[in-house]
């Protein structure tokens, strides 16, 4: 939906304009509106828990609060750095069709596993058997580099074999290096991917949300407001935690061992 700019978005607007002290965050906010951030869904649709973070509503449309976006966001942010910091695994969720090649696109770039095809019930809270899974992809995967696959079966059992290493592939390729649990999931739209928020929550793993107006902000521990349709405004956001964790990660230097030192021979 393309909306012009109204009188409250006006006024929104030359708030987040306003002289500030943190001209990091005015210069999000300003970031964060230019791609459309701001705009949520039908007043109708809002989640109650989503009131706190609506700036307020035109035409029936919620206008999102950029400047508690932005904070949250920061909050976020702050709590990837700190995990890269410790090599900490990031499980990037996203299976809206819209999104899935920006959610791919951010959690490859910084080697994290993404799940973007479909959420396979268990993925989390049944790892164990998940694990089999993968490691018969890893399997199949090696059979076909290696030419056994052609040496071992025939031409019809080859075809099978093809489909199942497709449908592995798919649910889950983008997993297929997560040997353990990870410490945080980042699931674009909550209420869309609610099974892999559900598991996370069972399992006492911290979930930040990318979520619009629309979406209970407490199933997650780190809500961020935002239009979560828009593939600008989640790249932005995405960008955003993808670049605190790298950041992070930099900054974990591995202390160096010692050599033992040899005994002084009297």
């Amino acid at each position: 939906m393309v909306l012009s700019l109204g009188s409250e978005e006006r006024i929104f607007y030359s708030m987040t304009n306003t002289p500030a002290t943190d001209t990091n965050t005015k210069t999000l906010i300003e970031r964060l509106f230019n791609v459309g951030a701001h705009f949520g869904f039908t007043k109708s649709r809002r989640h109650p828990t989503a009131a706190p973070f609506i700036f307020g509503s035109r035409e029936g449309t919620d206008i999102i609060d950029l400047e508690k976006t932005s904070a949250s966001l920061e909050e976020a942010k702050a709590v990837l750095s700190e995990a890269g910091k410790t090599g900490k695994t990031i499980l990037f969720v996203g299976t809206k069709e819209e999104i899935t090649h920006v959610v791919k696109g951010q959690a490859v770039s910084i080697e994290m596993p993404y799940v973007v095809n479909r959420w396979v019930g268990g993925m989390l809270t049944n790892f164990s058997e998940i694990k089999k899974r993968i490691q018969r992809l890893h399997d199949l995967t090696t059979q076909g580099e290696t030419g056994e696959l052609e040496r071992k079966y025939t031409k019809k059992e080859r075809v099978i074999i093809g489909r199942e290493l497709a449908k592995l592939t798919t649910n889950f390729g983008g997993i297929s290096k997560m040997e353990r649990l990870p410490q945080f999931v980042v699931v674009v739209d909550p209420r869309h991917d609610a099974i892999a928020v559900r598991e996370a929550r069972e399992l006492n793993i911290p979930v930040i949300g990318v979520m619009s107006s629309d979406s209970n902000v407490r199933l997650v521990d780190y809500p961020i407001v935002v239009n979560d349709a828009l593939q600008a405004s989640v790249a932005l956001i995405l960008s955003e935690l993808a670049h605190a964790y790298t950041t992070g990660k930099s900054e974990n230097v591995p202390v160096k061992k010692e050599e033992p030192r040899r005994r002084e021979q009297r």
